[in-house]
């Protein structure tokens, strides 16, 4: 028995949709929960006193989460702390607001951060175990709280935010 062309033409298109279709079932099945991160770099390498950072951190399901600032410095970093303040809007309309201090040196002028070769990076939680009860958007507005008109040694902001429930 041969083949007719116009047999395989048919066959292959449909082949292929029924492979795709298997494959977009399957694929968010196994997706696991994970974490969002989004990163602000400044050019400059300095975070100026009246730069406000938004940030804008959609998710697709209702769960628990922690929630992260996390900063990168130059070596020339030369404060002991990095303070800010934040403020959370929730898809639901709540808004939380808190002033932090991350520790970055110790009185002696050494990092007390993760540092590696070229930078070191300092992380702090600003929220444990925040419930966000239905998907949308978490809006978080990070403002810099450092006495002077510009942070030098900063090279960039970030926030992470990790998924604890099911």
């Amino acid at each position: 028995m041969k083949n007719n062309p116009e047999q395989r033409r048919i066959d292959i298109p449909v082949l292929a949709i029924m492979l795709l279709a298997i494959v977009a079932l399957i694929l968010p099945g196994c997706r696991k929960d994970e974490s969002r991160e989004l990163y602000h770099r400044f050019q400059d390498k300095s975070w100026g006193r009246y730069n406000l950072l938004s940030f804008e951190i959609p998710f697709e399901k209702a769960n628990t989460y922690n929630i992260y600032l996390f900063a990168r410095f130059m070596p020339d970093y030369q404060y002991e702390t990095l303070n800010f303040n934040m403020v959370m809007n929730t898809p639901s309309g709540e808004e939380r607001i808190n002033e932090y201090q991350m520790e970055v040196k110790s009185k002696s002028g050494n990092f007390c951060i993760e540092c590696g070769k070229d930078s070191c990076q300092g992380t702090i939680l600003l929220k444990k175990g925040l419930v966000l009860a239905k998907p949308g958007i978490l809006k978080i507005e990070i403002e810099n709280l450092t006495p002077r008109l510009s942070a030098a040694g900063v090279l960039g902001i970030g926030i992470r935010m990790v998924p604890l429930g099911k």
